[in-house]
């Protein structure tokens, strides 16, 4: 979880090490926490960097990103396979391990990012569960967009422009997270 590897990725806080220790979280899990957590932290650098005047909450990102499929240690099928029950079972191990509810959200929320009411740290967290693996989701990106056009003050085509080259080069690292994540066995 916080061994050096190749590709190089950052480690995983201590505060999630430990809670995916203690839950006994596969290791393929932990590996797609790292890949993802280490996407997120290229995202928010880059939305701090470019616009400085959005407004979000960077160590809530990293923690979502980092734990938001924390659900998956007792839904481990999951892992391999579609479903949605590790969303709700993600928040609720979180929250019964001492994680106040605007991070355990991120569990039950990375995956309804359409829904309305969502800010920009719960789409910061489901675009980095995406690009990791270079999946491209307009409807999200459209989203993020408009958040940035609305802090920046600049034209959506601009703010797309600029989104649209990062996570492509975030993408292109896609494989190498993948076989990472791969060379880690489903259950421990």
């Amino acid at each position: 979880m916080s061994a050096t590897v190749d590709p190089p990725l950052l480690p995983l806080p201590d505060r999630v090490v430990g809670l995916l220790s203690e839950l006994g979280s596969p290791p393929r899990l932990a590996a797609h926490l790292r890949a993802v957590h280490d996407v997120a932290h290229q995202l928010v650098g880059w939305v701090e960097q470019h616009c400085p005047a959005a407004l979000f909450d960077r160590e809530a990102v990293l923690f979502g990103a980092a734990t938001h499929d924390v659900g998956k240690t007792v839904h481990v099928s999951e892992l391999s396979g579609p479903g949605a029950a590790h969303e709700e079972a993600g928040r609720t191990l979180l929250l019964g391990h001492g994680v106040g509810p605007e991070l355990a959200r991120f569990a039950a929320t990375h995956a309804s990012w359409a829904r309305s009411g969502v800010g920009l740290e719960d789409l910061l967290v489901s675009l980095a569960d995406k690009v990791w693996k270079n999946k491209r989701v307009p409807e999200l990106e459209d989203l993020v967009v408009a958040r940035l056009a609305e802090a920046s003050g600049r034209a959506v085509w601009e703010e797309f422009m600029a989104l649209d080259e990062v996570l492509a080069r975030i993408g292109d690292g896609a494989d190498e997270r993948l076989a990472f994540q791969a060379s880690f066995p489903v259950h421990g």
